[in-house]
Parts: C-alpha cells; sequence; structure tokens
C-alpha cells in the first residue's frame, strides 16, 4: 500500500469572474442606493463607502495585486502555510467552514495569535482546472486538517 503524501503546494491568481460577480453586485448596491427615498446627504456616504470597499478588496482579495494578497497555500508536516508577497509563508490553521465547490474554494482561515478568521476565495479560473480539484480534495480529505498550526 502507498502512504499518502502530507505534502501539497498551489498557487493561484486572480479571478476575472470573481472580478465581474464584485463589479455586479457593487453595480446593483449603487442603483438600490440612488433608488431609496432617502435624503441625498445619506446617499452620498453610502455611495463614498460602496467606492471604498471596492478599493479595498479588488486589489487584496479579487485581482491580488496587492503585496498583502493571499496567492499561495501548501501543506507540509509542519501544517498549513499561507503565501503573500509582504510575509512570505506564514502558518495558520484551517477552519472547518471552508468550502470546496466545483467552481469556487472559499478558504477559512486563522492566523497564529489572532481570535478571528478571515477567507479568500479562489474562482475555478484563478488555478489550473487540475490544480482547482486537487486543492478541493486536498481540503475535503487531508488528515488534521484542521490542526492548529506549529
Amino acid at each position: 500500500m502507498s502512504s499518502p503524501s502530507d505534502r501539497f503546494e498551489c498557487r493561484w491568481q486572480g479571478s476575472k469572474t470573481l472580478l465581474a460577480l464584485y463589479l455586479a453586485c457593487l453595480a446593483l448596491a449603487m442603483v438600490a442606493l440612488g433608488l431609496l427615498a432617502i435624503p441625498l446627504f445619506f446617499i452620498i456616504p453610502g455611495l463614498a463607502l460602496c467606492l471604498g470597499h471596492a478599493c479595498w478588496v479588488i486589489p487584496r482579495h479579487i485581482l491580488l495585486t496587492h503585496p498583502h494578497a493571499i496567492t499561495g497555500l501548501r501543506r507540509d508536516a509542519s501544517g498549513w502555510q499561507l503565501w503573500s508577497d509582504a510575509r512570505g509563508w506564514h502558518a495558520v490553521q484551517m477552519r472547518p467552514d471552508s468550502v470546496a465547490l466545483p467552481g469556487l474554494v472559499i478558504l477559512r482561515f486563522r492566523r497564529a495569535g489572532q481570535w478571528f478568521a478571515r477567507s479568500q476565495c479562489i474562482g475555478h479560473d484563478a488555478l489550473e482546472p487540475v490544480q482547482h480539484r486537487r486543492l478541493r480534495l486536498r481540503l475535503k480529505f487531508s488528515r488534521k486538517r484542521w490542526a492548529a498550526a506549529r
């Protein structure tokens, strides 16, 4: 019998599909603000918040052009690690509410020393199809996948 390897690594790029979905939702939110029967001094800050959110989210979580954007995941004997250009490889604990669907993977993780969890969406067009499948399988069937980082 063969023993399964504990080593796994993948890196992804920005997703054009996620960008299109985000921009569609942003446009709907802005149209909804415009159609509301509320005073203009509520609409303008709402639009500013929508645009500010887009300026924050698009480079960090969708196009992955910001130095702190998470662009890689690996698993080895020391546990799960994420890659960002600013921090390099850093240990994380994967959360049990991570989702692995055929078209989308949502990584839920907690960094060492932090109390709250973070997320990273990986669309089907951000990875090669074989890599995307391997990532989904690794998240579903990896041994000790929810163990704390060492």
